[in-house]
């Protein structure tokens, strides 16, 4: 067995819900790191709006799209953090 097959193996066993809050939370660091809200020293030179809209978006398109599938105690923080971004 390669470690392919291992990882594929691995993914499967994860619940949807936990892929969708891994990926969301993916999103909204790499926005705010964008929106120089990053932990580095230097934050405002990470600053990009263009980059922070787009992962913004995407994070919007992603929660919108999953809330049905996932039960509303794991919508609302995402929610939650999609605002405070």
């Amino acid at each position: 067995m390669n470690d392919a097959e291992n990882e594929t193996r691995d993914i499967a066993d994860v619940p949807a819900v936990e892929l969708i809050n891994t990926v969301a939370v993916h999103l909204m660091s790499a926005a705010a790191v964008k929106l120089g809200l990053g932990d580095s020293a230097d934050a405002s030179r990470d600053l990009d709006l263009d980059e922070a809209r787009k992962l913004i978006t995407s994070l919007a398109v992603l929660v919108t799209a999953a809330a049905p599938e996932i039960s509303d105690s794991h919508a609302r923080p995402l929610r939650d953090g999609l605002r405070s971004l």
